[in-house]
């Protein structure tokens, strides 16, 4: 199966591939959709599994197998990528794992393959945990997004990303067999491609070390810090954030 995607613009222009946050769906990156295309990108935005419009899985599968199979399925060999969170850990991988793939990589206080979650961050899970036992998605919904978006965040975020992560629970409380391959050892330092790894002042701890240690790991990766950003802030500053995209994209 073919993720649920959008892809516009045209079809010479560089292709940049948006991979959103497991707390979201492609719906997180509308802001910056339609800039990018007027910029003369060709943009491809995918649901993982059971995010937004991604049904469940009916065969084993990998997230970062799903990937490549819709750049196949597009005809796409090479691009740029730009993940979030979950979506930045799926980058790298990939990344690590099909290098001549990825022209550059833009993460967004992404999470890292490998990475042990601290007492603070499995706390979180647990309290998230308690509340789908209890039945009640919509409370955790609002957990994930108080604790995910920064500041700058406004009422129509907050609504969006409940929204989304709404979505994401149903879907995934519908599965009744997952077939999720599990994950194997990633090796960062095959990562060949260019790439830039943002924190956000106000992220958990968690991502804020994994922005920070990242040249550490993968060969030539820079970080820098959004004085004003939380987990998600192409969600919180979008005007901002595109700049910064088409910065990046166009460099």
């Amino acid at each position: 199966m073919i993720l649920i995607h959008d892809v516009d613009g045209p079809e010479s222009g560089p292709a940049v591939v948006l991979l959103h946050s497991s707390v979201c769906d492609r719906r997180m990156w509308e802001p910056q959709w339609r800039p990018l295309i007027e910029a003369g990108f060709r943009v491809i935005r995918p649901d993982f599994r059971t995010c937004g419009e991604s049904p469940a899985a009916e065969a084993p599968y990998s997230d970062e197998g799903d990937v490549r199979d819709l750049l196949d399925h597009l005809g796409v060999r090479r691009a740029v990528f730009v993940g979030s969170s979950y979506g930045g850990r799926i980058a790298l991988q990939f990344a690590a794992r099909h290098p001549e793939r990825v022209a550059s990589l833009l993460l967004l206080c992404a999470g890292r393959p490998g990475h042990e979650p601290s007492a603070e961050l499995r706390k979180f899970g647990a309290a998230e945990d308690a509340l789908l036992d209890a039945g009640d998605l919509a409370g955790a919904a609002e957990l994930n997004a108080r604790t995910w978006l920064g500041p700058d965040a406004d009422a129509d975020a907050h609504a969006l990303v409940r929204a989304m992560q709404l979505r994401n629970f149903e879907g995934a409380l519908a599965v009744t067999e997952s077939h999720e391959l599990p994950d194997s050892p990633v090796d960062l330092a095959a990562v060949a491609a260019p790439v830039l790894a943002l924190g956000g002042a106000h992220d958990h701890p968690d991502f804020r070390r994994i922005a920070a240690e990242l040249p550490a790991l993968v060969p030539g990766a820079e970080h820098r810090e959004l004085p004003w950003a939380g987990h998600l802030p192409s969600l919180e500053r979008p005007e901002e954030t595109t700049r910064l995209m088409l910065e990046f994209l166009r460099s």
